[in-house]
């Protein structure tokens, strides 16, 4: 899956490569792992990008999300319900990873595969997460192939 998400970084090339995925003797913390090519570069890197779950529920909650989505899911055929909100769950995991990468990227990287801890830039994420509401509903919307209800106000 190809995806453009912030193109403040425009000399990147980002793609997802797998994730969210349990992160190996720490249950609360997921990582989505995103192949990195800068345009400079011969060949990519990858990058796994680590999330508290806690956060994860946090920003949840500041954004809203069920209250964003709850039109689009009562949409659905209600055998197709739960399939599709653990879905959510996980894209919306994906386009937080996702901002957490870019936050990254802006300040630059070196070319080796590295990891971004779950400790990590937690207090510009959830900045970060507020300002690019937009682009973290859109991604779920996008992947879910859902409507969005754009009659929620858009504010963290």
């Amino acid at each position: 899956m190809v995806s453009e998400s912030h193109r403040d970084v425009p000399s990147y090339r980002v793609t997802l490569f797998f994730g969210p995925e349990p992160v190996e003797g720490r249950p609360d913390v997921l990582a989505c792992v995103f192949n990195v090519k800068k345009r400079s570069w011969k060949a990519g890197i990858q990058v796994s990008v680590e999330i508290g779950t806690d956060q994860l529920l946090v920003l949840r909650q500041k954004i809203r999300l069920a209250d964003r989505l709850a039109k689009s899911v009562m949409a659905l055929d209600p055998h197709e319900r739960l399939h599709y909100q653990e879905r959510m769950a996980d894209c919306f995991a994906q386009a937080i990873c996702w901002c957490k990468l870019d936050l990254r990227l802006h300040a630059g990287v070196a070319q080796d595969n590295q990891r971004i801890q779950a400790e990590e830039l937690t207090t510009e994420l959830d900045r970060e997460a507020c300002n690019r509401m937009d682009y973290v509903l859109t991604y779920i919307v996008g992947e879910l192939d859902l409507d969005s209800d754009r009659s929620v106000s858009s504010s963290c």
